[in-house]
């Protein structure tokens, strides 16, 4: 089926269901994707599409920020961490800065490279910051019970991992905002498996559908939603069936059950929600970087005055509502987490306000 007729019977579902709706795209790639593609441009103007807590960087709070740069002024100490994070501001400064002051912040591309550091560099201590959800927390796993295993013991990870479906639980419940379906992330999905949403569907009566990352994906994934609205239903819907499975990837599974243990923790915009994170297991302990730099002083938690990042990620607001958006806010110099992450959704608004439509 080509394009046109897809958007044709999304029309006449839309028209079906005789209302607006809001649909809550969670990952960061579905926004690219959406703003990359012109997406948003050919759906009907009563299907809106909000962007939700999807970006690991964006949901990062100040406080977990602070103390890794505090670490970071720690004599011997290297923060190990992705790109993304460099240039996030925290309440007083950002590792961009303290890099330029002489801090040593290594930007890698795994945290393997980060263990690989660690064991060829026995006199520094190196600290992963540990900031990703599900896809990549399988990874950071390994990596503590490969330390374990070899008694590397200057590597540890300052961890503040998250999961998915416990952050959409936290969105509904606080109930500011109108949500008639999720488009599910893919690639957090490939771990935790499709049946990991069920809870949502019978809770609350949402439907959910998990989606592929092409724009025909997502366009194919919103046909379903409205498809259950006409029916009437919520259920979980698995478009990107040929990646995603019902159980998910039980090995990864059984490494985060292993090295992590559910845990309440903070979302930026969406305060703590509970038994959305993963902690270190006490086993591990000595892997902790909360742990073993417990008694750090750390400055008092500020925001910068006037951002709506937390507001952006609860899909209450959009980047236009804030007054800082594309002035004193730009990707050359950002002020809030959401402009400076490649999946943040204010980068997303910057970079495609144009509707050039690319298939």
């Amino acid at each position: 089926m080509d394009l046109q007729k897809h958007i044709e019977i999304i029309s006449d579902l839309a028209e079906q269901v005789g209302k607006p709706v809001k649909f809550m795209e969670v990952c960061g790639t579905h926004t690219m994707s959406a703003f990359r593609s012109g997406l948003r441009s050919l759906l009907p103007e009563s299907i809106s599409l909000l962007s939700g807590p999807g970006c690991p960087v964006c949901v990062t709070p100040n406080e977990y920020l602070d103390k890794a740069i505090a670490i970071s002024r720690l004599p011997g100490s290297v923060i190990a961490t992705f790109r993304d994070m460099i240039r996030v501001p925290s309440s007083e400064s950002s590792l961009e800065i303290e890099r330029a002051k002489g801090a040593d912040i290594k930007v890698v591309y795994s945290p393997l490279d980060a263990l690989a550091y660690a064991n060829s560099n026995p006199e520094k201590k190196i600290v992963f910051l540990g900031v990703v959800f599900e896809t990549t927390a399988p990874t950071v796993a390994w990596t503590i019970r490969e330390a374990a295993k070899k008694n590397i013991s200057n590597y540890s990870v300052l961890c503040t991992h998250k999961t998915m479906p416990w952050a959409m639980d936290g969105l509904l419940m606080g109930g500011d905002v109108q949500i008639d379906g999720f488009l599910c992330p893919g690639h957090v999905s490939v771990i935790i498996g499709s049946n990991a949403y069920k809870f949502l569907t019978d809770k609350f009566g949402i439907p959910c559908v998990i989606s592929g990352f092409e724009a025909f994906d997502m366009i194919a994934s919103i046909e379903m939603l409205l498809k259950q609205l006409v029916s009437n239903c919520a259920v979980v819907e698995n478009q990107y069936s040929r990646s995603v499975t019902p159980e998910g990837n039980l090995s990864a599974l059984s490494l985060l059950d292993e090295v992590f243990e559910p845990c309440d923790i903070a979302w930026r915009g969406l305060g703590i929600i509970p038994k959305s994170g993963l902690r270190i297991r006490e086993k591990f302990f000595k892997y902790d970087a909360d742990m073993i730099f417990s008694d750090i002083d750390l400055p008092k938690s500020i925001q910068e005055k006037g951002c709506i990042c937390g507001d952006v990620l609860r899909g209450t607001r959009t980047p236009l509502d804030c007054l800082l958006f594309s002035k004193k806010c730009t990707p050359d110099s950002p002020l809030g987490a959401c402009m400076v992450s490649s999946e943040g959704t204010c980068s997303a608004y910057y970079k495609y306000r144009g509707d050039s439509v690319e298939f």
